[in-house]
């Protein structure tokens, strides 16, 4: 447990300690929210969908989620590259303590990121329907972290380049976030996507947390709660054995 603490605080200690990654990683959340969510707003509210605002500010925390959680493996490369990796593998403990405490380390500072993007969203207009179930969004937006940091971790394990590493991420993280639900309704689009939308994790941890924020869900918050702690246990488990073959 001493190590899970260690490894935990190192990764909470670096973004505290990088400002520029902070306000940096605040670019893309603020450009959605102010173009995307003022540029389509007369539109949405026109097609009846009410305060676009409203509907998109769920979408965007959980992006900010995303990418922080996801790029969290590449810090593991660049440890392994630079034999800080190694220090740790030498240390009494077993890998999965080391895993587990980066991996809990990155959905930490992945969820404080997307409670930023929330206090961005307050500035920018958006109000919560029931302040008694800001506790439940919480439990998304982490349970939401730790499953893509567990992904990046999983996907990093298998990697000894940070080019490649991004060349994957490119290819899996804008998918993940676009077809997600996060800026349009699913309901009435082509069943295709519906399908596509249906197998993405990011769905249901948008879905919960519009439902914990704004008491609007599709599927349930329930249901949500279950997807994502099934795909969230799996995937750290795969992170485990995958951690558990990486040779430094």
């Amino acid at each position: 447990m001493n190590t899970i603490y260690i490894l935990w605080l190192r990764q909470v200690k670096k973004y505290f300690r990088s400002r520029s990654r902070i306000v940096g990683s605040l670019g893309q959340p603020i450009l959605f929210l102010v173009a995307f969510g003022f540029g389509f707003g007369s539109i949405y509210q026109k097609a009846g969908g009410g305060s676009y605002i409203q509907f998109l500010a769920p979408g965007v925390i959980l992006m900010g989620v995303l990418f922080t959680a996801v790029f969290s493996g590449i810090e593991l490369i660049w440890d392994r590259q630079f034999g800080f990796l190694k220090e740790t593998m030498v240390a009494p403990v077993t890998r999965f303590e080391i895993m587990l405490g980066r991996t809990v380390g990155g959905a930490t500072v992945a969820t404080l990121q997307g409670l930023i993007v929330f206090v961005l969203t307050l500035i920018i207009g958006f109000r919560p329907h029931n302040l008694l179930l800001l506790p439940l969004a919480f439990v998304f937006v982490f349970l939401s972290a730790l499953l893509f940091t567990s992904l990046g971790t999983a996907i990093a394990s298998l990697l000894e380049d940070m080019q490649g590493f991004q060349l994957i991420m490119n290819f899996l993280v804008m998918p993940i976030f676009f077809l997600s639900g996060a800026l349009f309704p699913l309901k009435g689009v082509p069943q295709v996507m519906e399908i596509i939308a249906r197998a993405d994790p990011l769905t249901y941890g948008i879905d919960g947390l519009r439902g914990a924020l704004i008491s609007t869900s599709s599927f349930g918050m329930i249901n949500d709660f279950l997807v994502l702690a099934v795909v969230t246990i799996s995937l750290l488990a795969i992170g485990s054995y995958l951690f558990e073959k990486i040779q430094v």
